[in-house]
């Protein structure tokens, strides 16, 4: 009789909603993390009708059944890293902050407000909610425009992409990468900043709209990488390395512009 070889790997957790278009969500959160050799486990928050031109319909679900699965998920699995996506409501994002503060592992908290297609993935009044769940990140990431939104600042250069990482560190954020691919220009800056300063990272900007996926798969690189044993840094580095790949050689499917590769190499 044949002996099994079982082969262990990291785990890591996403907590977001279900894109059917397979782009972004769970989907591109549970592909990053193979992509990265880690073992992927997921609490559902919404399940929305999607494509790659936008969102046609979305549904949340109940908070005891996203609890449920969180609980299923921690009480079982040794759980190296998190990172939420879409959250949808006050009371998610609440009862995500309530996990939270019990978990013995770090948390990339992508506050996903708006998808790329422009479709609003978060209620207006759930915005400041936001804030517990922050006090609770190893890093947040948030893009310009939800930057703004969390913190008043507008970001549009090096200096107020810094002012809003101070802001969001004043929240309790451990760190904080304000990402630049919403900032005018030929290069993509991207600054993670830490109560010891300020790291940018740069990449070329790459010419297409096929951006859908794009801040789900960062953030899943980035919790994969820290499942991994990486330092914030390093992990950041290397996530943001990664997704500069699999925007250049994004998948062509559906009608609309396509999505960012997920499996490309990490």
């Amino acid at each position: 009789m044949k002996q099994p070889t079982p082969e262990r790997r990291p785990v890591a957790l996403t907590i977001a909603g279900s894109d059917s278009g397979g782009g972004a969500g769970i989907q591109a959160d549970l592909a990053t993390f193979a992509t990265h050799e880690v073992y992927g486990t997921s609490a559902i928050t919404a399940v929305t009708a999607q494509h790659t031109r936008g969102v046609e319909s979305s549904s949340v679900l109940p908070t005891d059944e996203i609890a449920a699965q969180i609980d299923a998920v921690v009480g079982d699995f040794d759980v190296g890293a998190a990172k939420t996506g879409m959250l949808a409501t006050t009371e998610v994002v609440d009862l995500v902050a309530e996990r939270a503060a019990d978990f013995d592992f770090p948390l990339v908290v992508d506050p996903v407000m708006v998808a790329t297609s422009g479709d609003r993935l978060l209620d207006e009044s759930a915005e400041a909610a936001y804030e517990d769940l922050i006090a609770h990140a190893r890093v947040v990431t948030p893009n310009a425009d939800e930057a703004e939104v969390l913190t008043g600042i507008t970001v549009e250069d090096d200096g107020t992409a810094r002012e809003a990482g101070d802001a969001l560190l004043e929240m309790g954020a451990d760190a904080a990468l304000v990402k630049g691919g919403h900032v005018p220009g030929d290069t993509v800056r991207d600054h993670l900043v830490t109560p010891e300063g300020t790291t940018t990272f740069e990449h070329e900007r790459v010419d297409t709209d096929a951006t859908h996926g794009s801040g789900c798969s960062l953030g899943a690189a980035i919790a994969a990488r820290l499942a991994r044993g990486e330092d914030l840094e390093s992990a950041v580095e290397g996530a943001t390395d990664f997704l500069a790949r699999a925007i250049a050689s994004y998948y062509d499917v559906g009608r609309g512009p396509g999505a960012v590769n997920h499996s490309v190499d990490r």
